[in-house]
């Protein structure tokens, strides 16, 4: 496929200011796209942009990756509704720092430029950035943004010069980019149109040069039409400290049917006959999940590497008692023990007293209520009794789980 054909192919087009797609094919362009560092990791939805970025450098395309330093310092107004807390200057550098060592990582293998808009705004006068800036952008379209007329209209929680200014420092970036290294293309969100557009007119504006954008649409859940990669426990994080690579593992393995084609399109960069094959296997045998294990191996392999992606893969299989527990290793057991709640039998082999010991359940009667209910298994086996037997202990360990969620299993040591 052409670069246009495959993003089209792949979803990655929400809106775009090219009239024709084709004009991506017919020359080289020096593209950037901007990472947040307001928290400490970048999380899978900041994945489908940086996925978008490597299909443009495996095309051949130049990259320019920024971490936002400065815009940072400020907040990016879209998609609040009420003001962002400022976060110290110190905390901000602390987040490029790990921001930068995850984009390496997942740009692993293409060669990219990365640059910290901080470094050309931290010195930059207030008058400069008003006569430079500020004097080529009119009031009228900036209000009439669909973020900022929420924030300002009747029920709105208002907006702050700060914020309002955010748009103008991108556009600078922009700017800036394309006068020092010819960037004549911003990747960025969907959520970043308004953002991204500012550039467009302020290079326009400045430079009677032209310049375009290209935003990929917000990743959404089919299943529970919430934002992609956020649950009940939060985000999941490409740091290996916030989201571990099993429960990264996990959370790809136990995607529903529903959209499993499209996250094999953004998130992997499998070619269109091995995604249409496993997705005919994949309906042909349904209950084998075959869509969803290439998936999880296929990602977690890229933000970790393909050994993690193994182990997490070894101790999922163990989680769900596909492989016995006996069979596991001292290195797999130590990641259960220090991924799942874990406790020793007490001598009586009480199952409701290990279930509290382990924290599954807060008290005994919810245990009792929960076992008369054949909502726990030992071992994936339902039971429904109040002791366990030493044949439950395999190698002297057995796995304890309420209802079917890996993250409410336990392993239980004999006493």
């Amino acid at each position: 496929m052409t670069l246009s054909e495959e993003l089209k192919w792949r979803g990655f087009i929400n809106q775009t200011t090219l009239g024709d797609l084709k004009l991506l094919d017919t020359k080289k362009w020096i593209f950037y796209n901007g990472f947040d560092a307001s928290s400490d990791s970048q999380a899978i939805g900041n994945l489908a942009a940086m996925m978008l970025n490597r299909l443009f450098m495996r095309h051949g395309h130049q990259a320019i990756i920024l971490a936002g330093g400065a815009t940072s310092l400020i907040g990016d107004p879209g998609g609040k509704d009420a003001e962002r807390s400022l976060q110290p200057e110190k905390v901000i550098a602390h987040n490029i720092v790990l921001a930068e060592k995850q984009l390496k990582k997942v740009f692993k293998g293409y060669q990219f430029k990365l640059v910290n808009n901080l470094d050309w705004t931290k010195q930059l006068s207030v008058i400069h950035f008003l006569r430079d800036v500020g004097k080529h952008f009119s009031m009228t379209p900036l209000v009439q943004r669909d973020y900022i007329a929420r924030r300002i209209g009747q029920d709105g929680a208002g907006i702050s010069y700060a914020e309002f200014s955010y748009t103008l420092l991108q556009g600078m970036d922009f700017l800036h980019l394309f006068d020092k290294y010819g960037c004549n293309l911003q990747l960025g969100g969907s959520d970043q149109w308004g953002n991204c557009l500012s550039g467009v007119e302020l290079i326009r504006r400045a430079r009677g040069a032209e310049a375009h954008v290209i935003t990929l649409p917000l990743i959404i859940n089919k299943a529970s039409g919430k934002k992609f990669g956020k649950s009940e426990e939060g985000a999941v994080w490409l740091d290996p400290a916030k989201t571990s690579p099993t429960q990264f593992y996990q959370f790809w393995i136990n995607l529903d049917d529903d959209g499993i084609e499209g996250y094999l399109k953004i998130f992997t960069e499998l070619n269109k006959s091995t995604i249409d094959q496993v997705m005919t296997d994949h309906h042909n045998q349904p209950e084998k999940r075959l869509a969803q294990h290439l998936l999880a191996q296929e990602v977690t392999g890229l933000v970790h590497d393909q050994q993690t992606a193994q182990q997490a893969e070894l101790i999922t299989q163990y989680l769900t008692t596909e492989l016995p527990l006996e069979q596991a290793d001292r290195k797999s057991i130590d990641i259960i023990r220090r991924e799942q709640p874990s406790a020793r039998s007490v001598t009586d082999g009480s199952i409701a007293e290990a279930l509290v010991n382990s924290h599954l359940v807060d008290s005994k009667a919810e245990a009792r209520r929960l076992i008369s209910d054949l909502a726990i298994s030992i071992n994936g086996q339902r039971a429904n009794r109040e002791h366990f037997k030493p044949e439950d202990f395999k190698a002297g360990r057995l796995l304890l789980r309420k209802g079917k969620k890996f993250k409410d299993s336990a392993l239980i040591e004999a006493a």
